[in-house]
């Protein structure tokens, strides 16, 4: 049913259709639709462990979907292992300005420029924690958080308005303010939609943000009495000195793993007529690339730390292949898009 439901979706602005997807996912978290998604798109239990978490599959979301926690009930009913929310700011900001999504159909792609549109940290949490959400309200209908049956990430980043000399605080306070609620954090340094964000991924500006990301989660691992795992988020257009330093830097503070890759601005080979439009592109052209550099990493990483492949990955031959490369786990987005909430079961299967 998906390619007829994909049409329609198409005839939407990519924005619009995206939110109401994420609405109807919203409506999937309650019972029983939830029973009924989970009874479609329930995957069979492939477990690994990685990070220090046990995973019951190696198949995730990537960041950005559901970027303020609003569908994560519901879109982990599709069979997830792992769910990353976000990018989450400190402060609320709105983004850039629309139009700034776009579909490349020739291409299989979306081009974004969406520039971490964010409710905000108080939001989120209050999404993730529903007792905190009406202590806040005063009210006394508090319920127990509901357990996420996946992993759950939270992806964090700089608002627009913070100068990168004053970044660090931005992410202390983001990890400071998810710590108790998620399973592991991303710093993310490798959006090209933020001016001037992915300059922290150089060697001094990275090993100073790590380093006291590193110190402030060994406090609240030492508070929570938890393991609190850190990744990194990195770009796929670095040059290999720039790799090169960027994963040593996350090798040196202690991080416990690298998602490679975020969006690029390269657009080699694309035949639509929205190609020159500013942004980041995901989708099938960024195969190629991401799976580069994801071998890349797997050579200089040598079985330090787990790394995760994310980036062009449209149906299960591209995940296995992942997997081979030496990526511990995989995460989708565009692939979802282009082919439906089946992909998750399929790459699943295939493994």
């Amino acid at each position: 049913m998906y390619p007829f439901f994909r049409s329609l979706l198409f005839r939407l602005e990519p924005e619009t259709a995206h939110h109401l997807t994420l609405q109807l996912m919203r409506i999937g978290g309650l019972q029983p639709v939830n029973a009924i998604l989970h009874g479609l798109y329930s995957t069979p239990h492939k477990p690994l462990h990685a990070f220090g978490l046990n995973f019951k599959n190696p198949v995730g979301l990537a960041a950005g979907y559901d970027k303020d926690a609003l569908a994560m009930h519901g879109l982990a009913a599709l069979g997830f292992g792992h769910i990353e929310i976000g990018t989450v700011t400190p402060r609320p900001q709105t983004g850039n300005p629309k139009p700034r999504v776009f579909r490349l159909p020739e291409d299989e792609a979306i081009i974004n420029r969406m520039g971490f549109p964010s409710r905000g940290s108080e939001f989120v949490q209050m999404q993730l924690n529903p007792a905190l959400r009406a202590k806040l309200l005063e009210r006394v209908d508090a319920r127990p958080r509901r357990r996420l049956p996946a992993i759950l990430g939270v992806n964090l980043g700089k608002n627009k308005d913070t100068p990168n000399e004053e970044a660090v605080f931005d992410y202390l306070a983001l990890l400071q303010n998810f710590a108790p609620y998620a399973d592991y954090l991303t710093v993310n340094v490798s959006s090209p939609n933020t001016a001037g964000l992915r300059r922290l991924q150089g060697r001094t500006a990275l090993e100073n943000l790590l380093t006291q990301l590193h110190q402030q989660r060994l406090i609240e691992q030492t508070q929570l009495k938890h393991r609190l795992p850190l990744l990194v988020k990195i770009a796929p257009d670095l040059t290999d000195e720039e790799l090169d330093d960027a994963v040593d830097v996350i090798l040196q503070t202690r991080m416990d793993g690298i998602i490679a890759t975020n969006t690029t601005l390269a657009r080699d080979g694309l035949r639509s007529n929205l190609q020159s439009e500013s942004g980041g592109l995901s989708g099938r052209p960024l195969k190629i690339r991401s799976e580069a550099v994801l071998q890349k990493v797997v050579r200089r990483v040598n079985g330090q730390i787990a790394i995760v492949s994310v980036g062009g990955i449209m149906n299960p031959d591209d995940a296995k292949r992942r997997l081979d490369l030496g990526a511990t786990l995989v995460q989708v987005y565009t692939g979802l898009i282009y082919n439906g909430p089946g992909l998750v079961k399929a790459i699943v299967r295939s493994l």
